[in-house]
């Protein structure tokens, strides 16, 4: 049709004739046309609608605490005076309402404790019958929360420690150990986490110099005390805020960063003792911070000298054993030292030698207290307090070097570790002495503390840049196994006894080397004595060769002479025939 109609007005141009023409073929062309019926014809039925993104605003969420006192009593008596709450019962028996609603409920009691004496609640219906072992489920773990320094500056999660109270808090020290990286921007700040609420912190303490180290009393969970980096002791009162209560006095307290604080088993559960790279262990009572209640001088030689001493790093104290305590030091040592020693001298007891560096964990069995373990370098060892000279068991020596360690609360064969590459290890010596039992990557940043939870399940894990993760282990490794106490207990007796072996015969090898080296010795001395002196020499020399020559003279005078007679002789001899 477009050709046509262009042809057609190209020709109406030369011959308007022609346009008459061609609009007749073009009607006719038009004619020609079909229609389609049906048509299909696409509609959408859908409702149009568009997409619209709104960004709320978050709700924050803030746990508040409510200490709550005995209730029951009238504000004008206190339940604590004996003489008020006596007197306060003696009042309420005499009332008509207080005998009826006892006479009421003494009835529904007497129908309980009558069905409790017909059918005993408490029976156990299938105690004979073998329980089905279930499938052993593979070593694992899993991270449950993370908690992350709040601050810009990070800083290092030096210390944890996990409320004694059911283990739903979390106790964090923050500080920077890395000579000369502390900027003035950094904060102070520590923190108590609830481990169900990663985004905030539950409260916070404020320290005047950062914490090194921090625990709470088992005691009394309000109460921390908390190691600083200036070498200052100060303990709070969670309910009375973020201050400390008190703190030590700068002229009586150590010298350098404290690395480990252990409360005592006390009758007032008011006193602790606390080890640090100056070489001292000093002992405190909160009641009292303005100077330790006693000191030790970490000194090898015995002579309380503190130039001579190791420098502290951590410490170990067992409640079975109130009069012994342990600490591990810079120089790779362990000292093992008794508290209740007439002397300070005799206060070090002995020193166990088998690391390359600082020992950073230092913990006994919690099931064979004569066992002990000790992370440092790139191993882990157990050692057993009747051998000093190596350790029993240990563990092979990792490329990343060891940060921190400790025992499972509720297995005797198991025990953690924590690497600088980041790496969680699982031990369990019953299963495997060579290679952890589960290996787990926690973070690509250096792990620098670990602390397990008292029921086994849960442990905590803190970071050079100061995130602590929490980690559920699999019920395998938090379980007690069947016969594992007897197992541990003969597999440690027999490391024992093999070392044991192995110390009488180096014992042996190194006396009959003194003995040699003690005869050899005296043989030289023999020989020193029949050796004569040069002077003496030429002179015996001299002597035996004019003695020879004495003789030899004399020799040849005798011979002379009976030459001499026989010539007479033969002089004689000759006469006569003549």
């Amino acid at each position: 049709m477009t050709e046509v109609r262009h042809g057609t007005a190209a020709r109406s141009r030369e011959n308007p004739k022609l346009e008459e023409a061609f609009s007749v073929i073009e009607i006719k062309v038009s004619s020609w046309r079909l229609y389609r019926d049906p048509c299909d014809v696409p509609i959408q039925c859908t409702q149009e609608m568009s997409e619209h993104e709104v960004n709320t605003e978050r709700i924050e969420y803030e746990t508040c605490g409510i200490n709550h006192v005995e209730g029951g009593w009238p504000k004008d008596i206190n339940p604590q005076e004996m003489e008020q709450t006596i007197r306060f019962r003696k009042k309420v028996e005499k009332d008509e309402n207080y005998v009826n609603t006892i006479m009421q409920l003494g009835s529904h009691m007497e129908h309980c404790i009558r069905q409790n004496n017909a059918i005993d609640i408490y029976q156990e219906y299938f105690e004979e019958e073998e329980i089905v072992e279930e499938t052993e489920e593979q070593p694992s773990a899993k991270t449950i929360n993370v908690f992350r320094d709040p601050n810009e500056v990070k800083r290092t999660a030096t210390s944890l420690s996990w409320h004694p109270d059911g283990s739903r808090k979390l106790a964090v020290a923050y500080s920077s150990l890395e000579f000369q990286k502390v900027t003035k921007d950094m904060s102070f700040d520590s923190y108590i986490w609830d481990i169900e609420n990663p985004n905030k912190p539950e409260m916070t303490l404020k320290p005047v110099s950062p914490l090194v180290c921090l625990e709470y009393n088992s005691k009394d969970s309000h109460i921390l005390v908390g190691g600083s980096y200036n070498g200052q002791i100060a303990y709070w009162d969670t309910r009375k805020g973020s201050q400390p209560v008190e703190m030590s006095t700068i002229e009586h307290s150590h010298r350098d960063p404290i690395y480990k604080v252990i409360w005592l088993q006390s009758k007032t559960g008011t006193d602790f003792f606390s080890a640090s790279t100056d070489g001292q262990v000093l002992w405190w009572d909160i009641r009292k911070m303005s100077e330790p209640t006693e000191r030790l001088v970490l000194d090898p030689t015995k002579e309380g000298k503190l130039e001579n001493a190791l420098g502290a790093i951590s410490l170990e104290f067992e409640t079975t054993m109130p009069t012994k305590f342990m600490v591990g030091t810079e120089q790779g040592l362990v000292v093992s030292c008794n508290r209740k020693a007439k002397s300070p001298a005799e206060k070090i007891v002995c020193t166990y030698s088998g690391h390359h560096g600082p020992i950073y964990a230092l913990q006994r069995n919690p099931f064979f207290p004569k066992n002990f373990l000790t992370v440092a370098d790139w191993t882990a060892r157990i050692w057993s307090e009747d051998i000093r000279e190596s350790s029993i068991m240990w563990t092979k020596y990792h490329t990343a070097s060891l940060s921190d360690g400790c025992w499972s609360p509720v297995r005797p064969s198991v025990f953690f570790t924590v690497k600088m590459d980041g790496t969680l290890d699982v031990w369990d010596f019953l299963f495997k002495q060579n290679d952890p039992t589960l290996s787990l990557k926690v973070c690509d940043e250096a792990l620098y503390s670990i602390r397990v939870q008292d029921n086994g399940r849960f442990l905590a894990c803190g970071s050079q840049l100061g995130t602590a993760t929490l980690l559920e282990i699999s019920s395998g490794l938090c379980t007690l196994q069947k016969n594992e106490k007897a197992l541990a207990a003969m597999m440690f007796e027999r490391e024992t006894k093999r070392e044991k072996i192995l110390e009488a015969r180096h014992r042996e090898m190194r006396l009959k080397e003194r003995s040699r080296s003690e005869q050899s010795k005296e043989d030289e001395a023999k020989e020193g004595e029949g050796e004569e002196s040069s002077e003496e020499l030429v002179a015996r020399i001299e002597k035996e060769f004019y003695e020879m020559m004495e003789a030899e003279m004399k020799n040849r005078g005798k011979d002379e002479k009976k030459e001499k007679e026989l010539d007479k002789e033969k002089g004689v001899c000759e006469e006569k025939e003549s």
